[in-house]
């Protein structure tokens, strides 16, 4: 495998910035871009990834749920790569669980999303993808999506009082399972 891409850190301002649409997917650099996207959430444990995160402030995210260190419930699904994604429907339903990013070391929160949600996006080979995701992916999706609009998770988590640390979260949440 190749070296992973840094990370971007809560603080960086590419993290706050609205990621530019992607014009042509064929185009090489986005075709390795979604590779490296890979390759980083892979030797990360991450179960999805923004390209802003790797400061490439563009609309693309790939979500690869599987069960990890950091996500030991997760369900598994092959890796997919939504470029220009736009969320077009949720559920009213909202759940609250525990979160966490590559670009937030150390801290998980306490974040409410909707339990489904139904996107569109164009895939790495310019398909139009129309899909529902429930549940865990469902999450990955908002969280992600929330980086191409300069969001991070704790911006919405409710109170302090919903944010631990990760060593605490393993402990108290996937050790007591």
């Amino acid at each position: 495998m190749t070296t992973p891409l840094a990370i971007a850190q809560l603080g960086d301002p590419v993290l706050r910035q609205a990621a530019e649409p992607i014009q042509d997917v064929h185009a090489p650099w986005v075709q390795t871009l979604i590779n490296d996207l890979l390759n980083t959430l892979y030797q990360s444990k991450g179960v999805g990834i923004a390209a802003p995160q790797v400061a490439s402030s563009h609309q693309l995210l790939v979500i690869a749920s599987y069960p990890n260190a950091r996500y030991p419930h997760a369900p598994s699904m092959e890796p997919i790569a939504l470029l220009n994604p736009h969320l077009i429907s949720h559920s009213n339903t909202r759940v609250k669980d525990w979160e966490g990013c590559l670009s937030i070391p150390g801290i998980r929160g306490l974040v409410p999303r909707y339990r489904e949600v139904e996107v569109e996006y164009c895939d790495r080979h310019s398909n139009l993808q129309r899909q529902v995701f429930t549940d865990f992916v469902a999450r990955i999706f908002q969280h992600e999506f929330d980086h191409l609009n300069g969001q991070v998770f704790l911006d919405h988590v409710e109170s302090v009082y919903d944010m631990m640390t990760e060593q605490e979260y393993l402990r108290r949440i996937v050790n007591a399972e």
